[in-house]
């Protein structure tokens, strides 16, 4: 695992011009990470190019966009999109005429899974079979983009593949007890990832998350060794999660949502740049702040280490501009209830010792306790529930302004990395805030 190493520095540099290529790989959907990076190459005149996922029929064999999804998808991108499916993961997947691990998933219960065996033959038989068909559609994706992209060119890979959950009924029931349970209904995330279906998980996580940013990265050498010869670089980025240093007691700390599952495949995803910064290649994962968006809103509490995000504008030296972020804020909340007291609630839970057992940087990602249910829980509960409106929280507007300083962070640092894994803390993001709104 590497050293915790955050950018310090706001990046100054950016390679990208005009006639040069930002390649999207992973479908834009939403609100999310990705567009802060979309919106940099824009703004730079880059030529955009994405790809798809593909979707599902209802037998769940998987197929290109139809000619209506297909422009709402290159509208939604602002570029052409190669309509090759690239469905990471394996949960769908198996030789024909037997199982996808989802069918044998199905036929676990809510009494028998943590006991309940799964066939690991057959699973090893669908992940081949899913790593495979992954990599011959890439092979075709590459054979598109080499034709797209001129001799000459500096391109940008935007890696934003994540997730690998496996769709039943019985893991979301099992889900909602990890992440969001209390008391009886609480459930501990070891006793998920001990079970298979745990082990499973982890598998296709691996796949979509990570492995298939070490697919990208080998299947586009022919691409990169060719601009290369023509004067032109290449560069890789990921989004990845390793938790975040946020102000505590008056310094910026490490800290991090426990139990997120994801976290191991996170691991391995840094193992990837790693390995190809070493073979020369300027890939690099950056390790983002929690954020709210539709994925992560299952993970229950991970949205608090947004809120001093507010005190670090203010650290910065946000001025008026930051004055406005707290007005806007306070605005949000119930008549009689001040943001600081919020503020003030936040820095008792970071400081709670449940809570603070868990920022332990080596050990990380940590198995969640009852305990710190609780805590994290009951204390996402009690501020949501001081908003005026559920659906329009304070920490759906400071993930918005997240996003937006991550963008050029990423984009701009990208030009000449500091390293193969790099951490965006809320020191660095106020201050590119900051700086865009002064």
């Amino acid at each position: 695992m590497p050293a915790l190493q955050p950018l310090r520095e706001l990046p100054a540099g950016n390679m990208f011009r005009p006639g040069d290529v930002f390649v999207l790989f992973g479908e834009l959907f939403g609100r999310g990470y990705a567009n802060g990076l979309v919106d940099e190459a824009r703004r730079a005149g880059m030529t955009i190019l994405g790809i798809t996922v593909g979707r599902r029929e209802p037998d769940n064999s998987l197929r290109a966009l139809n000619a209506d999804e297909l422009k709402a998808a290159e509208d939604n991108l602002g570029g052409r999109i190669i309509n090759i499916p690239l469905m990471a993961g394996f949960d769908l997947d198996a030789p024909a005429g037997t199982p996808t691990p989802t069918d044998l998933v199905g036929e676990l219960k809510l009494d028998n899974w943590q006991e309940a065996p799964l066939d690991w033959a057959q699973i090893e038989r669908c992940r081949s079979a899913g790593v495979q068909r992954f990599k011959s559609s890439l092979e075709q994706v590459m054979a598109e983009l080499d034709k797209a992209i001129p001799d000459g060119a500096n391109v940008f890979f935007a890696h934003t593949m994540a997730g690998g959950i496996i769709k039943t009924k019985v893991f979301l029931a099992i889900a909602n007890r990890v992440y969001k349970g209390r008391g009886e209904r609480f459930l501990s995330s070891r006793a998920l990832l001990d079970s298979d279906l745990g082990k499973l998980l982890l598998m296709n996580f691996d796949e979509v998350t990570a492995n298939t940013f070490g697919y990208l990265i080998e299947a586009s050498g022919r691409i990169r060794e060719r601009l290369a010869a023509t004067g032109g670089e290449t560069r890789y980025t990921a989004y990845g999660y390793h938790g975040t240093e946020i102000l505590i007691e008056g310094r910026y700390q490490w800290q991090t949502y426990t139990n997120y599952t994801q976290g191991y495949a996170k691991k391995r995803l840094e193992t990837h740049a790693e390995a190809a910064w070493a073979k020369g290649i300027k890939a690099t994962v950056f390790n983002c702040p929690e954020i709210r968006t539709n994925s992560s809103d299952i993970f229950v509490g991970v949205e608090l280490s947004l809120l001093p995000l507010l005190s670090a504008l203010k650290r910065e030296q946000g001025g008026a501009w930051a004055d406005a972020q707290w007005q806007a804020c306070q605005a949000l909340l119930e008549d009689g209830v001040s943001l600081q007291s919020i503020i003030d609630k936040i820095e008792q839970y970071n400081t709670d010792p449940t809570i603070a057992t868990f920022r332990d940087f080596a050990a990380w990602p940590m198995d969640n306790t009852a305990a710190l249910a609780e805590v994290m829980v009951g204390t996402s509960d009690e501020i949501t529930r001081l908003h005026k409106d559920r659906k329009a929280l304070i920490t759906d507007r400071l993930s918005a302004l997240v996003i937006e300083g991550t963008g050029p962070l990423m984009f701009h640092e990208a030009s000449a990395p500091h390293g193969p894994v790099l951490w965006l803390n809320h020191d660095v993001i106020a201050r590119q805030l900051n700086r865009a709104h002064a």
